[in-house]
């Protein structure tokens, strides 16, 4: 089973706790090594060397012989050369750091990425021209060839909204600019259900208090359209609660990489670029039941990210550990 994040943290480093910091890296993670999280090579051979810090720990050589990069999966593709890279960094940038460290240097570097929290959705310009459509902590992007053509603020957001499979975006900028931008969703149904994302996003990184929020339309005040309304804690009151945390550090069980061609805590379970938009709504939502109130939202397919091998020692403690770990800022509820 799999710890999978819906709201990212705006900034993973502050992130109280050692173990959430933990989870989150293992999400960022699982996004490189699916093509979510775009950057360019040098950000790219930092962001892997750091990996390889955390979970394998200093370059050794009698443990790590030449070319011992090649043999970890961090990218969709990685060249030798890249590979080349990412081993001199690791051997002479981080000798010295711990697990921890690693990690926070590697969410502070991740953060700072376009495509940081990118859940990218397929749609059309009006030209017809494939575009991609996401929302991250920041606000609301559009990519193309994968760079990003327009970025939204939350604050300058005011507006969102889906007619069949027509989604709509309003906003307002600086010197009173007004935008709309228009893209076609594949179906009717990704597009509700985009627009739904798109609602509670913009609800939970822009308010802050959840009384604050209020039901939203689809559609015009004189004409039928779906209603929708964000349930749950919003991100300053999830960071506020986090800060208020007083107990000992949980104990965290790292799963360390394993040299072959795949990273057995990020590779669980169909690669979502090749899942169609239709099913992969199922894979999100009919999987991922529950949202605590955290930011590492949904537990799908992956407790092996926190105990590495399931043992018959420990079948009570095997969900319930994970469900307590879950709850760190607050009970867990029904996701609607």
């Amino acid at each position: 089973m799999c710890l999978r994040v819906k709201f990212y943290p705006p900034d993973p480093a502050a992130l109280k706790e050692e173990i959430t910091r933990y989870l989150v890296f293992l999400q960022i993670k699982r996004d490189l090594y699916h093509g979510r999280l775009l950057c360019k090579t040098s950000d790219a051979a930092m962001l892997a060397a750091y990996i390889l810090q955390a979970e394998i720990g200093d370059y050794d050589p009698g443990k790590h012989p030449e070319g011992y990069s090649s043999k970890f999966q961090f990218f969709p593709k990685q060249s030798e050369k890249l590979e080349r890279r990412i081993a001199d960094i690791h051997k002479t940038e981080l000798i010295g750091q711990t697990p921890e460290t690693s990690e926070r240097n590697f969410l502070q570097k991740a953060q700072m990425l376009e495509t940081y929290g990118v859940d990218p959705h397929p749609c059309k310009d009006v030209s017809g021209n494939p575009a991609f459509l996401a929302f991250t902590p920041f606000g609301f992007v559009v990519l193309q060839g994968n760079k990003r053509v327009h970025f939204l603020k939350w604050n300058e957001v005011t507006k969102l909204k889906f007619e069949g499979k027509t989604f709509h975006i309003y906003a307002n900028q600086k010197e009173d600019k007004k935008i709309i931008l228009t893209y076609f969703a594949p179906t009717p149904e990704a597009c509700k259900h985009l627009w739904k994302c798109g609602v509670e996003n913009q609800a939970f990184y822009k308010l802050e208090k959840s009384s604050q929020v209020r039901t939203v339309s689809s559609s015009n005040l004189f004409f039928k359209g779906s209603r929708f309304r964000y349930s749950g804690r919003v991100a300053k009151e999830v960071m506020e609660r986090s800060a208020k945390i007083k107990r000992e550090p949980p104990e965290i069980h790292r799963a360390g990489l394993v040299p072959s061609r795949s990273c057995p805590s990020i590779t669980h379970g169909p690669r979502l670029s090749s899942v169609p938009r239709t099913r992969r709504r199922a894979v999100h939502i009919s999987i991922m039941e529950v949202q605590p109130q955290s930011f590492f939202v949904l537990l799908s397919l992956c407790l092996h990210s926190v105990w590495p091998v399931y043992s018959p020692s420990h079948p009570q403690s095997y969900i319930s550990g994970a469900t307590k770990m879950m709850s760190t800022f607050g009970a867990i509820q029904p996701y609607s």
